[in-house]
């Protein structure tokens, strides 16, 4: 074999590197995590690690910092680590096309909000929910000049919601209801860019606010705003509300990929648990609004060590279930048992 007089390497035609690719691939060389390659080819010894890794589409919301561990999983190389090669997609359509995305192989998995996507999957989405990501995000704000100093103080009150079917509004609508207070006839409720929301308060248009972080949290600080509740408070304290949806059609014909897929996105929300800070880092470019300082306080606050699987997870997605239907969201005559088991997948087992 020719060598190269200046380094004394082999000199490798692009015919012979493709031989020596398709050889490093068979021969098991190119497994991630820094299997030993052919001496001296660092960039062969990339390519072929590159070729091994399996290639998935991930959508999620990049502008929600609870999808934090998305983009940490990335960085941080979880993704790699299981043998992962994810392309990540920013979507920003309604959550039924998300769901038909994932169904349809458009996406093959998905973050989301578990009191966004309970109705959709009940009408039938061929997506499962194999983890919990973890709790808190959304709270409800109020001038502290209001008197609204708890969810009874809504009575006859307006709130500002960015949808009418956001998971803020929903969970709010819920708490409202175990407290005694109808929530669609003893509470108005006013739709507005999630942007606008601020400035519908500061003119008197509704009496509280309520979204999900950074939007809420950033609200909070820079117009000094109460904070009346938010979904960590008494049975929600141990409860997920970003929750991981996979592919029905991927487990069923590769449960191990989607295995891979969902503890890896585990493993990076551990880490997000422990480094606050450097994974606020890490998503800061897609919080422009947010400086990393304030994005850390939002993580420390979030219940990432709290990520669900196996029968506390679908356990925790029939409760949800229940909620939902006490507000009128879900099927009042839908079993949330047999709910919760067809949606839920145990791909870790």
């Amino acid at each position: 074999m020719k060598r190269d007089d200046k380094t004394d390497h082999p000199i490798i035609t692009p015919a012979r590197r493709a031989w020596l690719r398709k050889t490093a691939w068979t021969a098991g060389a190119a497994a991630v995590g820094g299997a030993s390659f052919l001496p001296g080819l660092p960039g062969l010894r990339a390519a072929a690690a590159d070729e091994a890794l399996k290639p998935l589409k991930r959508s999620w919301n990049a502008g929600a910092i609870c999808t934090a561990p998305v983009p940490v999983a990335v960085k941080q190389g979880f993704f790699r680590k299981h043998g992962l090669d994810v392309e990540l997609i920013n979507f920003a359509g309604s959550t039924d096309q998300l769901l038909e995305a994932i169904a349809t192989g458009k996406s093959d998995a998905g973050v989301g909000m578990a009191l966004r996507w309970i109705k959709p999957l009940e009408q039938g989405f061929d997506v499962k929910l194999t983890a919990g990501i973890h709790g808190g995000c959304m709270r409800l704000l109020a001038t502290k000049t209001s008197g609204i100093v708890d969810l009874q103080g809504l009575k006859g009150r307006t709130v500002g919601v960015s949808d009418m079917a956001s998971p803020a509004k929903n969970f709010f609508a819920i708490s409202l209801k175990k407290l005694g207070v109808d929530p669609d006839n003893d509470v108005h409720w006013r739709q507005y860019p999630a942007t606008l929301l601020g400035e519908a308060l500061k003119k008197g248009e509704v009496q509280a606010i309520a979204d999900g972080d950074p939007t809420i949290w950033t609200l909070r600080e820079s117009d000094h705003l109460q904070e009346v509740s938010n979904n960590l408070c008494g049975e929600y304290a141990n409860r997920v509300c970003c929750v991981l949806g996979v592919r029905g059609s991927l487990i069923r014909k590769d449960r191990a990929t989607a295995q891979a897929l969902t503890q890896a996105l585990l493993d990076a929300t551990e880490w997000t648990a422990n480094n606050p800070a450097e994974a606020a880092a890490i998503f800061a470019p897609n919080a422009p609004g947010a400086n990393v300082g304030q994005l850390t306080a939002m993580l420390k606050s979030h219940t990432d060590h709290h990520h669900p699987v196996g029968d506390a997870f679908k356990k925790e997605i029939a409760l949800y279930a229940d909620d939902l239907k006490s507000v009128g969201v879900v099927s009042a005559g839908t079993d949330s048992g047999r709910f919760a088991t067809r949606v839920f997948s145990d791909v870790l087992a």
